[in-house]
């Protein structure tokens, strides 16, 4: 007989059909738990339906941190002391907080209700008490009220009791109640609270995008329109202090009492932190980063350092730590403390000591060739003498060896297969705030962690593609013995038809092809904010991202959307002509210039208005005229009049004038009062008594959606620049709107698109770029 008929011999002994004994073992996990309790409570008498009930349920809910366990559990169940799924939770529960050797027995008893029997009489007594407080709404909605909610407040009078038991009480006590249930009861719930009934429906749909058993992110789609309804719906990672619960967390002996002082420290708030290495410029990317870190602090009334991973002084430079800093501000955030990992260099190099002195790190004299690939040799010096790599170690600090002629390695293997990675390199480049004190410096894989647990971090959030270092974080907290954090990934944010890499964007810059990091063709955030984009825009896009297991390849255009649902309600509106037509009316009554109060948001008049100058020669796009009719067309042509807004007149085309190569150089129009009986088919924007302004018009910098896949096409990336990502037209504005643009100020230029007032702009000369596009207008052809 094999292995596995065995097997699925053994767990139909405790009610498995042979269907779900297969199902079962395809699981290795819950299959050992399942033998390892099986074996342990058939010692105590035959295992029927409902033991292995409990048994199965214990197999399958356990979590490692207390697996060792399952044959004490299984005990209790055997001896039926342990006899509902309530009792078992319980049980999990109580070992999962009290991680010991040996199980202090009467207060798990205590903490299970082992011995506590509730009888039918008092489930009873309990149900009618209940009843009789709700009646007058039980009476009311009949047999379409909630029982749920009142048999859980039964659970709050008896806590042990089975919930079968109480289901059974309360169908008979309503029964008496309301009697049979009639034709009334039975009929079709009305469509309107079908609709009020398929709404919970809906939610459970967007619930939580993070997995609380796994300790990572989930695939689920979530949909929220800002930060703060996000994180307080539909995240649910663990409580502060309860770090143990979470799936994968490794617990010590120490575990607990470690928790016990971290609670002390933090008052039990949620602590965060944002932790950029100060190599580059902000991305897209990154303001996710900053919206789950910050924004899940926020929403828990808890706090979030903004941490500078300063650990490579080779790439660091004092203009990218400003950066961070303001674009952090700019999204609306205030860092509860800002620091450094260098802040922390005395600290973790005696941790890298202490790591030696047990016999967990040693110094290796491999190359960084040596070690890159999946599979590199194994380091020849991993198990040098303690007391030499402690010299040598110190040899490092004192500037005695070269680069790369050693490094010291922790002895972990990553999830990923990666053995001992690098704790400690040599460096003889001065730092920015340590000077020439230090030439060894830590590694991300050892550094992080460890601040982490210094800044007591509640919660560490990080992308992806750190899974992998999720055993050597926990690893190295417990090698030390110090507070361990818990770990939780979610999926990176990409935008298609753009690069973010640091690497590329210098590239693009030392070719020419931007200008600098906050070119408005790229999408570092700096660049983000030159364009036009408002930070609330960027937040709320990033609500509705959601925080996901799934890397996110976003089309900017669901950027550029939750970009126009904010300016649509903040950008004042002006009108601006991009493409010029001169008109001259000839019948403009008199001289002097009109001045026309125009509302800054037509939909809400009482709000900020400004003045407009209507003369006697007046600018129009040249798309509003056509010399020759076009059916559909709705603007000015021979045979059309058309309305200028706001300014209360029709005009009528009389003649054109063009020059020697046939260019219309004026169009010679007539006005009239707007009437009911002198209704245009539409108005269109104009400009009187214009200044020249600059716009630049952005598109797409890249033509193809994924640009970083063109590593095979000589040139890369740089071969698929769109020629047209960047064109310059001299625009005509209203001296009020000059006026008012300011460098950053965004506006709506009439029936154009939105637009920003660029850091370009200086007196006499303002510089628009353009945001986005307006949404099609069902007024334009």
């Amino acid at each position: 007989m094999t292995a596995e008929v065995e097997d699925i011999k053994l767990l139909k002994t405790i009610g498995l059909s042979e269907q779900k004994a297969k199902e079962t073992l395809k699981n290795a996990q819950v299959t050992k738990q399942l033998k390892s309790a099986i074996s342990e409570a058939v010692k105590y008498g035959e295992i029927n339906a409902e033991i292995g009930t409990l048994l199965y349920h214990l197999a399958s809910k356990v979590k490692a941190q207390v697996a060792d366990k399952v044959p004490f559990v299984a005990k209790y169940i055997g001896e039926k002391k342990l006899d509902t799924v309530l009792r078992v939770d319980a049980a999990l529960n109580y070992l999962l907080s009290n991680i010991k050797e040996t199980v202090d027995a009467k207060a798990f008893e205590e903490a299970c209700g082992v011995g506590i029997v509730i009888t039918p009489e008092q489930i009873e007594e309990a149900v009618e008490k209940l009843i009789l407080t709700h009646k007058e709404e039980i009476l009311e909605k009949r047999y379409r009220y909630n029982a749920g909610p009142l048999m859980q407040e039964v659970r709050q009078f008896l806590k042990w009791a089975d919930g079968k038991n109480i289901k059974n009480e309360v169908d008979i006590q309503l029964l008496d109640l309301l009697g049979p249930r009639t034709a009334a009861d039975l009929a079709p719930v009305p469509k309107e609270s079908k609709k009020k009934q398929k709404a919970p429906e809906k939610d459970a749909k967007k619930k939580s995008s993070v997995d609380a058993q796994k300790g990572e992110a989930s695939n689920d789609k979530v949909e929220a329109e800002t930060i703060s309804e996000l994180m307080k719906t539909k995240v649910h990672f663990h409580k502060p202090g309860e770090n143990y619960k979470t799936e994968g967390y490794v617990l010590t002996p120490n575990t607990h009492k470690l928790l016990e002082e971290h609670l002390r420290i933090t008052g039990g708030k949620v602590r965060t932190r944002f932790p950029p290495e100060p190599n580059g410029i902000l991305h897209i990317g990154h303001a996710k980063a900053i919206n789950i870190n910050f924004g899940y602090a926020a929403a828990y009334d808890g706090l979030c350092f903004l941490r500078y991973d300063d650990t490579n002084p080779e790439k660091e430079e004092e203009k990218f730590f400003v950066g961070i800093k303001d674009m952090v501000e700019w999204l609306g955030y205030r860092p509860y403390k800002i620091t450094h990992s260098s802040d922390n260099f005395q600290q973790l190099y005696e941790w890298a000591v202490k790591l030696v002195e047990k016999g967990l790190a040693y110094v290796c004299h491999q190359t960084s060739e040596q070690m890159k690939g999946f599979n590199p040799p194994p380091s020849p010096w991993r198990e040098r003498p303690i007391e030499e790599s402690l010299d040598l170690f110190q040899d490092m600090k004192n500037g005695m060896l070269e680069e790369g002629e050693a490094t010291l390695r922790m002895k972990v293997t990553l999830e990923e297969g990666k053995q001992d990675p690098v704790a400690y390199r040599i460096k003889y480049a001065p730092h920015h705030r340590t000077g020439d004190q230090w030439c060894i410096y830590p590694t991300y894989d050892f550094t992080h962690c460890l601040c982490d647990s210094i800044e007591h971090i509640t919660h560490s959030l990080c992308t992806k593609e750190f899974q992998s270092r999720r055993s050597s974080y926990y690893w190295l907290c417990n090698a030390l013995d110090i507070y361990c954090p818990v770990q939780w990934e979610y999926g990176r944010l990409n935008v298609s038809y753009t690069v973010v890499s640091k690497r590329k964007i210098a590239k693009l810059i030392d070719e020419g092809i931007v200008n600098d990091w906050d070119d408005p063709r790229l999408f570092t955030l700096t660049a983000l904010r030159r364009r036009g984009f408002p930070s609330e825009a960027i937040n709320n896009f990033c609500a509705q991202i959601g925080v996901t297991g799934a890397q996110a390849v976003v089309d900017p255009g669901a950027l550029e959307a939750a970009v126009r649902d904010v300016l649509n309600l903040t950008a004042p509106r002006h009108m601006v002509v991009l493409d010029p037509v001169k008109i001259t009316i000839t019948n403009f009554p008199g001289d002097a210039p009109i001045n026309i109060e125009v509302p800054d948001f037509p939909n809400e008049p009482e709000k900020k208005n400004h003045i407009i100058t209507f003369r006697e020669v007046v600018y129009i796009e040249a798309s509003d005229f056509k010399e020759i009719d076009e059916k559909g067309f709705r603007r000015l042509t021979p045979n059309q009049s058309v309305g200028l807004k706001h300014a209360g007149v029709v005009i009528t085309l009389q003649c054109i004038e063009k020059d020697a190569t046939g260019k219309i150089t004026n169009l010679i129009a007539k006005q009239e009062p707007v009437s009911d009986k002198n209704k245009p088919k539409a108005f269109i924007h104009w400009v009187s008594n214009p200044t020249l302004a600059s716009v630049r018009l952005y598109e797409r910098l890249f033509k193809h959606k994924n640009p970083e896949d063109m590593n095979e096409v000589p040139n890369g990336y740089l071969s698929d620049i769109n020629p047209e990502s960047k064109k310059e037209v001299v625009a005509y504005i209203d001296s009020s709107l000059e006026k008012q643009s300011k460098p950053l100020e965004k506006f709506q230029f009439e029936r154009i698109g939105f637009f920003c007032a660029d850091t370009d702009s200086k007196s006499g000369k303002v510089v628009f770029n353009r945001t986005v596009t307006l949404k099609e207008d069902a007024g334009k052809v």
